[in-house]
């Protein structure tokens, strides 16, 4: 009896070892198991956070991109905006010089007046120069604008430095190159002004009666008849004279010109 218990009791004894041996492994294996998974786990996050990473990373690249255009395109439209401004600035400054030119009569109206000379009765003689021959319209370049320009501010500093002679030729010279030049009937006028100025009455005439043959539409047109009534009034003409202002007053009544047509015609009538 005591010798089975023995065997029973050895019997268990070297039984357990195997038996724990076995749920080692089986705990190992799930442990390592878990691992695993756990790191697969890991993984999977890793990518996801990593596609995230770079979905965002990508979304502030083209964010950023989106904001440079839109300040390109912002500087590209003020730019263009300024060069508007400065094309605008530029078409004034060019109106404002023709404007100034083609309104010098507040500055040099009052070197209008005919000083006193014998009475002549003599017709006028042929006009300044015959009508410049057609030229194609073409829209003058700056430079060509610019020159047009200095050569009629030239021949108006002599006119206003008295030297008649000088600004008659640089004026006939200023028609001669600039033909369709809007400041062509200013030219004429003061052509024939500067001929007044000599006392010579006959080209005086001619050349104002040509301006209005050439230019009848002209700012100065006014401005030629009221010299005309002048040099027949300063030769004893009166009754021309007050023909000539009472188809100033008739034909241009808004004009300054007109004002004083009235007021030399009172003067006429007393």
């Amino acid at each position: 009896m005591n010798r089975g218990l023995a065997i029973a009791a050895l019997a268990a004894a070297t039984a357990l070892p195997a038996t724990a041996g076995l749920f080692d492994d089986e705990e190992a294996r799930r442990r390592i198991e878990e691992l695993r998974q756990e790191v697969q786990k890991q993984g999977r996050e890793s990518e996801a956070r990593s596609a995230r990473l770079e979905e965002s990373i990508r979304g502030i690249g083209v964010v950023e991109l989106l904001r440079q255009i839109d300040a390109l395109n912002a500087e590209i439209a003020r730019l263009r905006g300024s060069l508007e401004v400065l094309a605008n600035q530029n078409e004034q400054l060019q109106k404002r010089q023709r404007d100034f030119y083609l309104d010098l009569d507040s500055r040099m109206r009052r070197l209008e007046g005919v000083p006193p000379g014998p009475a002549s009765g003599a017709a006028p003689a042929a006009s300044l120069a015959a009508a410049a021959p057609a030229v194609p319209a073409r829209v003058p370049t700056k430079e060509e604008q610019a020159r047009e320009i200095k050569a009629y501010d030239a021949a108006s500093n002599l006119f206003r430095r008295n030297d008649f002679a000088s600004a008659i030729e640089a004026f006939r010279a200023f028609l001669k190159d600039y033909p369709q030049s809007q400041l062509a009937p200013n030219a004429e006028y003061w052509i024939g002004i500067a001929y007044a100025n000599q006392k010579d009455y006959k080209n005086a005439l001619a050349t104002q009666e040509g301006l209005l043959t050439r230019h009848p539409q002209s700012t100065k047109a006014p401005d030629a008849l009221l010299a005309i009534a002048a040099l027949q009034a300063e030769q004893g003409d009166n009754g021309s004279a007050r023909n000539t202002l009472e188809d100033i007053i008739a034909r241009y009544p808004g004009s300054e010109a007109a004002g004083k047509a009235r007021t030399r015609l009172a003067a006429l009538r007393r």
